[in-house]
């Protein structure tokens, strides 16, 4: 599949600050660039660096001026999936995981598995293998968390949303990895332009290691689980944020785009991968 993904952020500048962004897709075994365009207006000098086991792709900079940041960047993209029978997958506990997932066990900033432990064997005890602890806690977010904008700030974490039952993609994905987690299920955080997805905004997953793979579930049911091209990967939001600023600049606006660049797109979903009993992977 092909997309072309697009994403520009204004902010209004005060002075010197330094700005992390994580807006360039990543390079995977199923995932490559074939053009990318990355722009500062005005001009500001810049550095790119790779940080994490996935490589997440960071670029740095520092302006001391006063008034409007321009970024955009720009990329044609071609992605790959993998569709599983859920039958066929192989569960691995924890004595066997692959060094790359072990640490998607512990809490995290955001994800603090081991306050929800209690909750998540109350909710999902009944559920025995990872795919179905995946699925069932995804399901009864999607079932019991309002998905609301402006409820939840950088410092809301999977128990507040547990608490107040409410917030967007970047709360759903929390509360989901520490439920997993908790439920002794590696899980990880990706921010991804998501096509179709209505509003147009940058979007948070989660993926679960299941049998050596990386398997993607989004409990807010938003976006066609095949229309998503990875930016990064991470604990949670902290590793993975598509921003973080370090002064006093404040966003005044933000516009994301991801079209299919393929004749024909045909969606896949929650709802399409229960009827067939698949599991999708973003390789």
């Amino acid at each position: 599949m092909r997309f072309r993904v697009s994403s520009e952020l204004f902010y209004q500048v005060d002075g010197r600050a330094t700005f992390l962004f994580a807006l360039k897709c990543l390079e995977t075994g199923g995932q490559h660039i074939e053009k990318e365009y990355f722009h500062i207006d005005p001009d500001v000098a810049s550095e790119d660096f790779t940080v994490g086991t996935g490589m997440n792709r960071f670029t740095r900079i520092q302006p001391s001026f006063r008034g409007q940041l321009h970024v955009r960047y720009q990329a044609d993209v071609t992605t790959t999936i993998k569709l599983v029978k859920v039958a066929d997958l192989n569960p691995d506990g924890p004595g066997s995981l692959s060094p790359d997932a072990v640490s998607h066990l512990f809490p995290s900033r955001y994800c603090q598995s081991d306050r929800l432990r209690k909750q998540a064997l109350d909710l999902f005890g009944h559920l025995t293998d990872p795919h179905s602890l995946a699925a069932g806690i995804c399901d009864w977010i999607y079932d019991h968390v309002a998905y609301v904008s402006g409820t939840s700030n950088e410092q809301s974490s999977a128990v507040d949303t547990l608490e107040t039952r409410e917030g967007v993609c970047r709360d759903f994905a929390h509360l989901a990895i520490a439920l997993c987690r908790a439920m002794s299920v590696p899980a990880r955080y990706v921010t991804c332009y998501a096509h179709l997805l209505n509003p147009p905004d940058f979007h948070a997953v989660i993926e679960v290691f299941i049998g050596g793979f990386w398997y993607v579930f989004d409990p807010t049911r938003l976006a066609p689980l095949n229309g998503l091209v990875r930016i990064a990967t991470g604990r949670d939001a902290a590793d993975a944020a598509v921003c973080t600023i370090f002064g006093p600049p404040v966003l005044n606006s933000i516009q994301v785009i991801c079209n299919s660049l393929d004749n024909e797109f045909i969606p896949i979903t929650r709802d399409s991968l229960r009827q067939a009993d698949e599991a999708i992977a973003l390789l």
